[in-house]
């Protein structure tokens, strides 16, 4: 039995930048923290030779060409797993789709735990880099790369996508007084829609690749909002960074339509009325979490409730990807 898990993600600023068809030419930036909220991954060995896969749905399939759900199928081939007898089980904390990386956090979970299955050692950048392969090369799936990079490394990270397809990362440089604070403002809120963010990502890379302006001068502007917040969080200047926040919300919403709905607004209106110094939708837009910076939490936790939103409390993931238990 191995089990492996890596950390959901929220984006502190710069989100957006890091799909190629913006870092190629312009390079990207932008700052994540992983945060105690996991995917799950176990592989058993079956007793007869069969694969069998199992998340929303169950599979059993002969051979790898066979199974269905195509990141597992991928993993498997790029790992050269054919062994007839193996059990592969996905797990969440958080469902998909609702804006917290889940697709990076699976796919780094799964390469993990067919790495420890093959005994072989992975560092947390081939990591990441195996996991894009996957799901941006071969998948085709229009989605950047910052979601397979913050749950391999896992902390509150800071990374450079060069145009060349190297991302450069190091750890934020944030004082423990700063990151206790953050820890204990940041408040997620689940709007309660799930979404795919597929159409919103797939109309920001072909506007990005057809030199929208708007396009571009809005990602060009995220990317400078992500360098400002990174020296925010490294100077200690919360309040600044939950302005920034607000920034960000407001240029984010430009980029798309699908970006958010009149409940959103409504929420997000009301939560900067009662006690949250800035906010922003997590993810591509279209649903999942609200994070706010509170300078109230005990208004704002009651404010958000009066509206019916569910509040995950969370900490900091500072492991990434990781094998938590094998025998």
């Amino acid at each position: 039995m191995i089990i492996t898990r890596s950390p959901l993600r929220v984006s502190l600023g710069g989100g957006g930048t890091d799909l190629a068809s913006y870092y190629s030419e312009h390079g990207g930036f932008l700052v994540a923290a992983a945060i105690d909220k996991y995917v799950y991954i176990t592989q058993h060995r079956t007793f007869q030779p069969e694969i069998i896969i199992k998340y929303s749905k169950l599979e059993r399939a002969a051979s790898v060409g066979q199974i269905e759900h195509p990141i597992f199928r991928e993993a498997l081939k790029m790992m050269g797993v054919t062994d007839p007898h193996i059990e592969l089980t996905s797990m969440a904390d958080i469902p998909g789709g609702t804006g917290l990386g889940s697709s990076g956090s699976f796919t780094t979970a799964l390469l993990k735990a067919l790495h420890a299955y093959n005994k072989s050692l992975v560092s947390p950048a081939e990591l990441a880099e195996q996991a894009c392969e996957i799901e941006i090369n071969r998948l085709r799936e229009p989605i950047g790369k910052q979601d397979q990079y913050i749950a391999a490394v896992g902390g509150i990270t800071a990374f450079t996508f060069h145009r060349d397809g190297r991302v450069e990362f190091r750890p934020c440089r944030i004082s423990e007084e700063t990151l206790f604070n953050l820890e204990d403002n940041l408040l997620l809120f689940f709007t309660g829609y799930s979404r795919s963010a597929s159409a919103i990502l797939r109309d920001q890379n072909d506007r990005s690749r057809q030199n929208d302006p708007a396009m571009l001068d809005n990602l060009h502007f995220t990317k400078e909002l992500g360098l400002k917040s990174l020296a925010c969080l490294e100077s200690g200047d919360l309040e600044e960074f939950a302005r920034l926040m607000d920034v960000h919300w407001q240029r984010k919403k430009a980029r798309s339509s699908g970006m958010t709905n009149a409940h959103i607004n409504d929420w997000y209106d009301h939560a900067m009325a009662s006690g949250a110094l800035g906010g922003k939708l997590i993810g591509a837009g279209g649903g999942g979490f609200l994070m706010f910076y509170a300078g109230d939490k005990r208004r704002l936790r009651h404010a958000m409730r009066e509206k019916g939103l569910q509040e995950v409390r969370f900490r900091f993931d500072f492991e990434g990807s990781k094998v938590v238990a094998q025998n």
